[in-house]
């Protein structure tokens, strides 16, 4: 027979399980919307807080006057126009992208958030503001047409230590021998140097370090591998934001401004462009 918990125990106990709780430690996070300003919040107070990467350039990133820059900034200042308020933006590492919306501490996130039903349980999403597409870029020392061209032992595929897309490689190319390096930067030098043939990745992040060996001939294969979709992210329930960034999101994408954003700081138009 169990006996009763003395009060002082009791009370403790019950401390406890509740701070877990807040903390998101029983059973997976917690979003909470109790912070969560709706549009006409937004309005009163004059200014929209987006949540930007600090490292994760040409997205977003400190430049050289120490302010923050990239494609996710020019588009959080277009944003935050067409709403007729100015722009806080609020440095936001990858993990802290869906606590700081459920928070309450930004309005809404950038930073390639990718829409997925796991997260959809959490936030909200505008329609989709760029693509995500692992595809294939080549030298014109490689003959192929389609990433299946390149299963064969004669090729050597480059990527980064420790990045989820290796998993993929193996699965998808797995004749084709691996060649792992340390960054960004090296995967597409070790291609300029013929010490790897070909990268499978998120090429449209990859493309501004081939302006470094411009005597190659860079190409990027047609036929993307897989595509995925990011979002903008809001706090769950908040839906007068949402429906506010979504609509001046979308005549972003119909007149143009998206893509002419993505190319500026990526070099190249987008892998494959975002369909209204």
């Amino acid at each position: 027979m169990l006996r009763p918990l003395p009060a002082k125990l009791a009370l403790v106990l019950v401390l406890v399980v509740g701070l877990c709780a807040g903390l998101g430690l029983l059973g997976g996070p917690v979003a909470s919307t109790a912070e969560a300003r709706p549009l006409a919040e937004v309005r009163k107070a004059g200014i929209l807080r987006v949540g930007v990467n600090p490292n994760f350039p040409p997205m977003s990133s400190y430049g050289k006057t120490n302010q923050l820059e990239g494609f996710d900034v020019d588009v959080a200042n277009a944003l935050a126009r067409a709403l007729g308020v100015r722009l806080q933006l609020v440095p936001t590492a990858t993990a802290q992208r869906i606590p700081f919306l459920t928070a309450g501490r930004i309005d809404a996130s950038l930073g390639a958030l990718t829409i997925t039903p796991e997260r959809r349980q959490l936030v909200d999403y505008t329609m989709p503001l760029h693509t995500e597409t692992m595809s294939v870029l080549v030298t014109d020392r490689v003959r192929a047409n389609s990433w299946r061209d390149l299963d064969r032992p004669d090729v050597t595929l480059v990527n980064m230590r420790g990045n989820t897309s290796v998993a993929l490689l193996k699965e998808k190319v797995p004749r084709a021998k691996l060649l792992l390096v340390d960054g960004n930067a090296d995967t597409v030098r070790a291609m300029a140097q013929g010490r790897a043939d070909a990268m499978i990745e998120n090429i449209d992040f990859f493309w501004r370090y081939t302006r470094a060996f411009p005597n190659v001939q860079w190409r990027r294969l047609p036929d993307p591998i897989l595509t995925k979709e990011c979002g903008i992210g809001v706090a769950k329930g908040n839906e007068t934001l949402r429906a506010a960034l979504d609509a001046e999101l979308r005549k972003l994408h119909a007149d143009g401004t998206v893509g002419k954003l993505w190319e500026k700081w990526y070099g190249v138009p987008m892998t494959v462009p975002v369909k209204l």
